[in-house]
């Protein structure tokens, strides 16, 4: 499993780089027509940073959540059982004995991504014994933090990072920075209005887009923004970092 950053081709790691080279076969998802940009972007870093052309790369079908159902925790086990079913047959079916397999992951494989416990249940169910390392990667909380030129953290305060669904529980009451991911209902906009925001879509790539200010006066920008910009993309991922004012720290 190999972090590729959150969109920009130069945040690969050394490691990263390494770690490719050593794959036999590279399993690249599809994730729609409207997400075909995302599959592009893998094989092109596969293009440009593999050396030697004996690799294999075998693309899928990803499988869609289901919208009807009303239990987001149904949806996504069934999902995740979807994944997981996809997953052990690719490895079973496209992966000799001595070759070596690579999933690349956007941003970092172990924030807010379900591969390693998708293969950790294949591995517990038997049948297939893996051996499997994980390359960490620059995540979207690093990515935003860097292209607003903040830091994550104040001195001597904590940081959280949460999911639009906990935001919109409240704010956590012992964090001062909360980083929240995975928002598709724009959760900001239930939170305290004089909170700062510092808020990034398309992280790392050419359509990057970034809206800073406190809540209260770019709320109704993001919501603008992101609407455009999914309605012109047929999708969009962005994060966004909230942070209590200087005298309320």
């Amino acid at each position: 499993m190999i972090g590729i950053g959150a969109g920009n081709p130069e945040h690969l790691t050394v490691q990263a780089i390494n770690a490719l080279n050593q794959a036999d076969v590279f399993f690249v998802p599809s994730k729609g027509a409207e997400k075909s940009d995302l599959a592009q972007l893998r094989r092109d870093i596969i293009e440009r940073f593999v050396e030697g052309t004996s690799y294999r790369v075998v693309g899928f079908d990803y499988p869609v959540r289901d919208s009807a159902n009303p239990s987001y925790q149904d949806r996504v086990k069934n999902w995740h059982g979807e994944i997981e079913s996809l997953y052990a047959r690719l490895i079973a079916e496209e992966l000799g004995e001595d070759e070596r397999g690579a999933f690349l992951a956007w941003g970092d494989p172990t924030l807010y991504d379900s591969i390693l416990r998708i293969l950790e249940t294949i591995q517990g169910k038997g049948g297939l014994e893996l051996e499997y390392e994980v390359i960490p990667g620059i995540s979207s909380v690093q990515a935003l933090a860097a292209a607003h030129g903040i830091p994550v953290n104040r001195i001597g305060e904590s940081v959280m990072i949460t999911t639009g669904r906990k935001l919109a529980e409240g704010f956590p009451e012992n964090a001062d920075s909360v980083i929240v991911m995975l928002d598709g209902q724009a959760a900001f906009k239930t939170v305290d209005p004089d909170l700062d925001i510092y808020w990034g879509a398309y992280l790392g790539t050419e359509d990057e887009i970034l809206i800073a200010g406190t809540v209260r006066d770019v709320r109704d920008e993001i919501e603008r923004v992101r609407q455009e910009a999914r309605a012109n993309n047929g999708w969009i991922m962005d994060t966004y970092l909230l942070r209590k004012p200087e005298n309320q720290s």
